[in-house]
């Protein structure tokens, strides 16, 4: 393909995820230019890859770029732009973006659509009910004779959700987001729900509207301390294929959850294209839902796009062609584990502009890619920018290997104050 012909992608968000996109698209053969808007430390200008600061809640000024560009698909990394519309801007003006509509991303935006939703449409998980007024919510957890996870309908960054070890703690948590107001808008309506037990466990899909495609499935690690411990986190890594979802819990849940998913919407008129992500735990009952998000997630898109053996364009544009169900994904065998280095304090304050070394010589390591997060490009040097810095992938034939590899790289990086889970994949 000679390069007039060659395609301008535009990637947006600023996380590890994009950079983990980015890196993949950039492998296709069909791709001459990849914009991140705002990117960071990882995506600024390597190879075909550049950053364009630009931030990602700006959809007007993103649909301007993409115009006086000639970009000619772009990608949603982060769910707000999602849940702000920007695929129904960029489609209004004839624009191809792969992501869901502002409808059909309110599976994500709104917890109280998605219980209501998966409700009706039989989906299984946990009971629950929905409140605006405090003095009501308090009745009801005064009431139930069961634990309680209180959650804010709306997005709150992924803080949204507590998981409350008694009546006390779930009265505490009421207050915290109808009276305190603590989560904003997102916490003006809350979700209560029953309490499950069970192991925790990912599973992704594309979407065309119509065919569900499930991705390797994936577990990830949100506790910031060794053994899951400590204060959640945004996730402190991840790996795939997650042993406990098999074959046949994935079939299970693409039987149960994502096809009824994708069904139910398409009957309301609000077709889903994009990527449908289904948290699911595992409890003594059977496969619950926790909750559903409408794009990848993030650490998981580290450990799955490494294993994907497709060209990720050509999966994209069968998603917004409506042929996904003639591209067949194809992964490569062994498995790939992914651990983050944070900043010190994190998830709580943490400082800005420690110099980060040690990247290179990571990712010149078989097997092993880093992928940029909360860090940024001022000259030469590579400063951390934000909480979860990095992720250090490995992918290896076999979890050993692939854990082996993700720590070896982890021992070449430093910057101050740097902690990560020691843990993570055993």
């Amino acid at each position: 393909m000679d390069d007039a012909t060659k395609r301008t992608i535009l990637i947006v968000g600023s996380g590890g995820r994009e950079h983990a996109l980015a890196w993949k698209l950039a492998q296709s053969a069909q791709v001459g230019q990849i914009w991140v808007a705002p990117g960071n430390g990882g995506t600024a200008g390597v190879g075909v890859i550049q950053n364009v600061a630009l931030d990602a809640a700006d959809g007007p000024a993103l649909l301007a770029f993409a115009q006086s560009h000639a970009v000619d698909l772009t990608v949603v990394g982060p769910e707000a732009p999602l849940a702000a519309g920007i695929v129904d801007l960029f489609q209004a003006a004839g624009l191809r973006i792969f992501g869901p509509t502002q409808a059909a991303a309110q599976l994500e935006s709104s917890k109280a659509f998605a219980k209501d939703f998966m409700w009706e449409t039989g989906i299984p998980t946990a009971g629950y009910a929905i409140f605006d007024d405090y003095e009501a919510a308090l009745e009801y957890v005064r009431q139930a004779e069961r634990p309680l996870v209180v959650k804010a309908s709306g997005l709150a960054a992924g803080k949204g959700v507590i998981v409350c070890d008694d009546m006390l703690h779930a009265e505490q948590a009421v207050f915290d987001m109808l009276r305190a107001r603590v989560f904003g808008e997102a916490g003006d309506l809350i979700v209560i729900e029953e309490r499950l037990v069970g192991p925790e466990v990912s599973l992704l899909a594309f979407c065309d509207g119509t065919t569900v495609a499930p991705m390797l499935p994936a577990q990830d690690h949100k506790r910031v301390a060794d053994g899951d411990r400590g204060p959640n986190t945004g996730g402190m890594g991840a790996f795939a294929p997650a042993p406990r979802l098999t074959a046949a819990l994935v079939d299970q849940t693409v039987r149960t959850v994502l096809q009824p998913a994708l069904d139910g919407l398409a009957a309301q008129g609000t077709p889903f294209v994009g990527v449908l992500y289904a948290g699911l735990m595992l409890t003594p009952a059977g496969l619950r839902v926790l909750e559903f998000n409408v794009r990848f997630g993030d650490p998981e898109t580290q450990v799955i796009l490494p294993l994907l053996a497709n060209d990720l364009l050509d999966v994209f544009d069968a998603c917004l062609d409506g042929r996904l169900a003639a591209c067949k994904l194809r992964w490569k065998a062994g498995a790939a584990v992914t651990v983050v280095a944070a900043a010190a304090g994190y998830p709580g304050a943490y400082p800005q502009g420690d110099p980060i070394t040690g990247v290179e010589a990571a990712n010149a390591l078989p097997g092993v890619q880093v992928f940029q997060a909360g860090a940024r490009r001022e000259g030469e040097r590579l400063l951390t920018h934000g909480g979860r810095v990095l992720a250090v992938t490995g992918a290896g034939a076999d979890f050993d290997e692939a854990r082996r590899r993700a720590y070896g790289g982890m021992e070449q990086i430093h910057f101050e104050g740097m902690h990560f889970r020691r843990d993570i994949g055993s």
